[in-house]
């Protein structure tokens, strides 16, 4: 029996969907903002620092590349049946250099690593020992990323840019299939999305502190039909403008949902006031300003762009798997 090819003029082009998150943003963010605040809390909560986990990403990713590169596709169970993982010399100045850590940090980081037992050398083998994460598998970031991506091929067909809808279920069977492969793509889209907001806040604390404040006006806005709302006006009535209708949320909220001690999002938010990307009420709620709306609309563009690459990929992958 003849196997079908795919068909080249159903390809879902990343271009086309850049333009529907501009037309339908007021839709599309309100889903994708907390689903990427929810991977930051997952993030956290594993090593309880940033710095570590994105080395961690940064290691396998360049395993999960090596693996394409040599065209090997391993599934979810195939990866996860092996809980040591070997990976190529670690180059400390390459780390500090592509995570845009100080050097004696990403040194430091690494130390710290190997005595968790996370990072070990054997023989002439260095392996990452995934016996020592906590919540090891990806199994919720998976369903939270799958499910918003069946919204937004939802929002792709009133569009008529796809021609059905691609259901969660689907699209984990898809990502679990080619889970190799589907890794290495979302940490390329992740990886670049840490380290511009990390240029602009200064530190991933800040941004996590900052983005959990725009996760709860999100929800907020919610309550609301939006969906004829145009960009500009869903950035300046829920994001980037301080809006005294808005309802914020306190600092032991915050801390309870990031894992971040409270004393630590206490010092975050009084810096994030400071610098202006934050204002506070008399009831101790903390709401954005509108100060760093050009900076902030840009990085954002920058993760959209790598979010296009990224779903396009997938929904291509379920293409051919029909």
């Amino acid at each position: 029996m003849s196997k079908k090819l795919p068909e080249k003029t159903k390809k879902i082009r990343s271009e086309d969907l850049i333009s529907i998150f501009e037309k339908r943003y007021s839709e599309i963010s309100p889903v994708w903002i907390p689903t990427q605040m929810e991977w930051m809390n997952s993030v956290y909560k594993t090593f309880n620092d940033y710095e570590k986990f994105m080395i961690i990403m940064y290691l396998l990713g360049n395993t999960f590349d090596f693996y394409s590169k040599n065209f090997m596709k391993l599934n979810y169970d195939e990866y996860f049946n092996q809980n040591q993982i070997e990976i190529e010399k670690i180059n400390v100045m390459q780390i500090s250099r592509s995570l845009n850590i100080p050097k004696e940090t990403a040194r430091r980081k690494i130390v710290e690593l190997e005595q968790m037992g996370t990072i070990k050398k054997l023989t002439k083998k260095i392996i990452i020992d995934r016996n020592t994460w906590p919540n090891i598998k990806p199994e919720e970031t998976i369903k939270r990323m799958s499910r918003f991506l069946s919204i937004l091929s939802g929002i792709l067909h009133e569009e008529k840019i796809i021609s059905e809808i691609i259901t969660t279920d689907k699209l984990v069977e898809i990502a679990k299939e080619y889970f190799s492969f589907v890794w290495k793509l979302y940490y390329e889209m992740q990886i670049p999305m840490l380290l511009n907001f990390k240029k602009i806040h200064g530190d991933l604390e800040s941004f996590h502190v900052w983005g959990t404040c725009i996760v709860n006006q999100i929800l907020n806005s919610k309550k609301n039909d939006n969906r004829e709302m145009s960009k500009e006006n869903y950035l300046i009535k829920y994001l980037y403008n301080y809006d005294q209708n808005n309802t914020g949320i306190n600092a032991m909220s915050i801390s309870d949902i990031t894992g971040i001690p409270r004393a630590t999002v206490i010092r975050k938010l009084n810096k994030l006031i400071k610098t202006k990307f934050l204002i506070v009420d008399i009831k101790k709620h903390y709401l954005t300003t509108g100060v760093h709306k050009k900076k902030l609309t840009e990085a954002q563009k920058k993760t959209f762009i790598n979010l296009s690459k990224f779903a396009a990929c997938i929904y291509n992958l379920s293409l051919m798997k029909n």
